[in-house]
């Protein structure tokens, strides 16, 4: 039974949790040269502490979606609080690489169960008529995140050592998980009674596992195989889903639903074609450019800072006007950014950099929050809880593919090794092979999200 519950409180809780996450994204895309020379890891092994922790949120974020609709959503948010700043304390506490890695992965466990329940709490505590303000300054929080991860995470790595970040972020994980319990009253359960689909989880997450790790490792020959077993583990589970009558992910809620299915397609392109620039960036500026991972983080703070403002008022304007148009402004914004990084140098101006920085933060914040709220408003309230971890998993599974083309152009060009200065001109390659890819992602993604225009409501 539902209690009545504090909006602003509300807000105030899932906006907290939505904080954690991207700031300890972008801190730790900073302080990677610095854990890199800690347990003497390669490029390649470096961009496997932020992969894993990608793939795991979105293999699991579909089936706690669904347990989350069976046992309740605040059940599964709150413990999702506690893995993550458990597993986030410990990732500071590591004493190799590998330990590392896989305190990351239970990172993305923890993140899943929040990611599969957050957004569906919040279009439950809001009506429609107030969802896109309450969506945009959830969005900005993640902004603002994402601005003061490479700042203050830029002056923890330099003054107080990597380990810093994720000691000081685990316990903040600790801290919002008690103001979870204590202000979220209700509790939501749209599915209370039926039974969990295990098959349909497991061929779910063999499939997207194959994927994504099968992309990461291309050119080799054994990820083509594995991206094709991925694909078909897919296919199998669409059709499995269809047949099963309490499926761990209803795939009908695509059926007839032009606008819900090509906001996530557009969601997914978008993510995949931005995600790298902040790792690429900061693997730039620090081992090319030579600034200190404090000085680096002044200047990737633009673009956060861009997309927290812009993100702000883009949700309020979702209200009033078209949605899809302005999520449609917003990605040939992005795609003009990403082409100018094509043509970054080894002594291209900072003011060009930061230049494009600002046209990427501006594009994509005015994309993300009116294309969420696209997503969450074009189904029933029954669909929440999967709409939500949809849209979750296409923004993970875009930012792993994000880090798989950077992963794969590096490969290509240098191979898993130190960048020296040697490796310099190999690394440049790498960095216009990464953007060429991501450019065209985002035209792509701009046809996506201009074709549903006609099909979307105002």
């Amino acid at each position: 039974m539902q209690k009545q519950i504090n909006k602003n409180s509300a807000l105030a809780v899932l906006c907290l949790a939505s904080f954690l996450v991207p700031f300890m994204g972008s801190a730790v895309n900073l302080s990677l040269p610095q854990i890199g020379r800690s347990f003497s890891m390669g490029a390649v092994s470096q961009s496997w502490i932020a992969t894993i922790y990608l793939i795991t949120t979105a293999i699991f974020q579909v089936p706690f979606a669904r347990l989350a609709d069976l046992f309740g959503r605040k059940k599964i948010f709150v413990l999702g609080l506690m893995l993550f700043g458990v597993s986030t304390f410990l990732c500071g506490l590591s004493v190799s690489g590998t330990m590392l890695i896989m305190m990351r992965a239970l990172s993305g466990l923890g993140c899943a169960m929040m990611f599969g329940t957050s957004m569906a709490i919040l279009v439950s505590v809001f009506p429609s008529q107030n969802r896109g303000k309450a969506i945009g300054i959830n969005t900005a929080v993640v902004y603002f995140a994402l601005a003061s991860g490479p700042f203050l995470g830029g002056i923890l790595t330099h003054n107080l050592g990597w380990q810093s970040l994720f000691l000081i972020t685990g316990l903040l994980g600790f801290a919002v998980a008690i103001f979870a319990v204590t202000v979220l009253k209700s509790e939501w359960t749209e599915a209370g009674g039926e039974y969990f689909d295990y098959f349909g989880s497991i061929i779910y997450a063999l499939g997207l596992f194959g994927i994504i790790f099968g992309f990461s490792k291309l050119p080799a020959a054994f990820a083509f195989v594995l991206t094709a077993t991925g694909i078909l583990c897919i296919i199998a589970f669409v059709f499995y889903e269809l047949r099963c009558r309490q499926p761990v992910f209803d795939v009908r809620i695509f059926g007839g639903n032009k606008v819900f299915g090509l906001s996530c397609l557009s969601a997914l392109l978008n993510y995949a074609c931005t995600s790298a620039v902040a790792f690429m960036m900061s693997l730039y500026l620090q081992y090319i450019r030579g600034f200190s991972p404090q000085n680096a983080g002044l200047i990737l703070i633009v673009q956060a800072c861009i997309q927290c403002m812009v993100s702000l008022y883009a949700g309020r304007l979702s209200d009033r006007l078209n949605p899809s148009t302005l999520a449609t402004l917003g990605m040939s914004i992005i795609a003009g950014g990403l082409t100018g990084l094509i043509f970054v140098s080894s002594c291209t101006s900072m003011v060009f950099i930061i230049l494009l920085l600002f046209m990427l933060g501006f594009g994509f914040g005015l994309f993300s929050s009116p294309n969420s709220n696209v997503i969450m408003s074009s189904v029933d309230r029954k669909y929440y809880g999967q709409a939500s971890a949809t849209m979750g998993t296409m923004r993970l599974t875009g930012q792993a593919f994000s880090m798989g083309i950077a992963t794969m152009a590096i490969s290509l060009s240098i191979g898993n090794k130190i960048i020296t200065a040697e490796l310099h001109s190999g690394f440049m390659k790498s960095f216009r092979i990464t953007f060429i890819i991501c450019a065209a992602l985002c035209v792509a993604g701009i046809y996506a999200s201009s074709f549903r225009i006609k099909n979307s409501k105002g």
